[in-house]
């Protein structure tokens, strides 16, 4: 086998990969309110875990999954990550109740959180160094395409039974176990050194989790009560914890030098707080359409579909409005543009329903605004990364992605509530997208400071 044709291969298994984790949390979201119809009624706080007991394990468990790639090889991290995730998928169709499904889910996010950082290590290692950017907004476009399929398959999948959604997952995993035993290309990892701090990463779940449950139970237990203190507490208390030892642990979850390198840390807290507003757009799009204007799944995922399906598009089409506008001037434009999707809604959405004027001008700029600012974040932070730090510089960006998704989620839950008119509803959904947007804003100001890379020299001779 030439070696083109074993780095076309080493793409489109990893690009499978990637795209069956990323289709997973665009299919789940439509599938909430399903969740909770057959679920004897469950409450959105409980479903939320759903999504959230996913996000926090996938969120610890990446880090310490990219440094055991590093040490043990990033195909074997590659093929054991799908297929914890396949099984896991299995695990979740099954579910009798929330409860298991939730473990399940958490289990299936340890096979991702092994997934998704050896895929690009995969990647960039068969990708020539001068053409990696481009490669690492191709990775990023990858979720931009399941996420524009994700809706729509999602609704069509839930027409039928919930539990198609996470069978969805198996044949695509099987074959890309069978490609990927056969294909990936062999690596000779670098065992020396210490193992990655684990129980750090049990501490860090605790700390996003009590962090999570506080911010989704503070309408329930009261913003001033003993429950919601105490639970914050420990939550802070955890991070505190976790930062302690992550500065002495001689292989941290967290590896604290990283975060120093200007344009990786930067672009890695931007992208935190734009998930946070992604992560509520989307939960509250979906409950929106079906639980404000009584859509089915199918018509959900169509009426979202067009948004996501801008992304993959800019992402890998956005190349001269990077150069001109430098990394930090295009995120931030796409952050600003995604606030004003929010605003949009904030300020036209209406209870009858009125798709072409109030609710998809929003999901197209919204679409827009990811489109420029996620992937342009993402290759920001990963090309700040040395060599020797791909696997655990890209496992730290996603960990922080999926820690603002677990944010959003939690503050979406907290200012829905549960209202009981349409009225209420409406003046809830407002004050969510407002908080979204803000939260856009946020993250454009921070990723103003990722600087253009100083001009190299010309010598005078070569410029002659």
């Amino acid at each position: 086998m030439t070696v083109g044709k074993s780095n076309s291969l080493t793409v489109w298994i990893v690009s499978a990969g990637v795209f069956v984790v990323n289709l997973d949390l665009f299919i789940v979201n439509v599938a909430v309110p399903a969740l909770g119809a057959s679920f004897d009624g469950a409450s959105l706080a409980s479903l939320s875990w759903v999504l959230n007991a996913y996000a926090i394990v996938f969120a610890a468990l990446l880090v310490p999954a990219g440094r055991l790639a590093d040490r043990y090889g990033h195909r074997r991290g590659f093929l054991l990550g799908l297929a914890v995730f396949t099984a896991a998928s299995v695990l979740c169709a099954l579910a009798p109740g929330v409860g298991w499904l939730i473990a399940a889910r958490a289990v299936q996010a340890a096979g991702a959180a092994a997934l998704m950082p050896t895929s690009l290590a995969l990647l960039l290692v068969a990708t020539p160094a001068q053409r990696r950017p481009r490669a690492v907004r191709s990775w990023a476009a990858i979720g931009g395409i399941a996420a524009g399929l994700g809706p729509v398959v999602g609704g069509l999948l839930v027409e039928a039974d919930w539990r198609w959604v996470f069978l969805v997952n198996v044949p695509v995993g099987v074959a890309g176990l069978v490609a990927g035993a056969r294909a990936l290309p062999a690596d000779r990892p670098d065992r020396s050194g210490p193992l990655p701090d684990l129980p750090g990463a049990a501490v860090l779940t605790g700390a996003i989790g009590a962090l999570a449950l506080a911010l989704v139970k503070a309408q329930d237990w009261g913003w001033s009560s003993g429950r919601f203190a105490g639970t914050l507490a420990v939550a802070l208390g955890l991070v505190a914890a976790f930062r302690w030892r992550s500065a002495r642990h001689p292989a941290p979850v967290v590896e604290l030098p990283l975060l120093r390198i200007p344009a990786f840390g930067v672009a890695t807290v931007a992208a935190l707080l734009f998930t946070v507003a992604f992560a509520a757009m989307l939960l509250t799009a979906v409950l929106w359409c079906q639980q404000v204007w009584g859509w089915s799944a199918i018509r959900t995922g169509l009426a979202i579909a067009p948004g996501p399906l801008v992304v993959p598009v800019l992402a890998v089409t956005s190349g001269p409005v990077v150069r001109r506008l430098g990394a930090g001037g295009t995120a931030a434009a796409g952050c600003l543009l995604f606030a004003a999707g929010l605003v949009w809604w904030a300020v036209g959405a209406d209870t009858v329903p009125r798709y072409a004027t109030g609710f998809l001008p929003g999901m197209l700029i919204t679409g827009i605004g990811v489109g420029l600012a996620l992937p342009t974040l993402v290759g920001a932070a990963a090309t700040a990364l040395p060599s020797d730090r791909f696997a655990t510089g890209s496992a730290l960006t996603t960990m922080a992605r999926q820690t603002g998704s677990v944010l959003g989620v939690a503050v979406t839950v907290t200012v829905l509530g549960a209202p009981a008119t349409a009225r209420a509803a409406s003046t809830a959904f407002r004050q969510g997208w407002y908080a979204a947007a803000g939260a856009a804003v946020v993250a454009a100001g921070i990723a103003l400071a990722l600087r253009r890379p100083a001009p190299v020299p010309v010598p005078v001779a070569a410029a002659r």
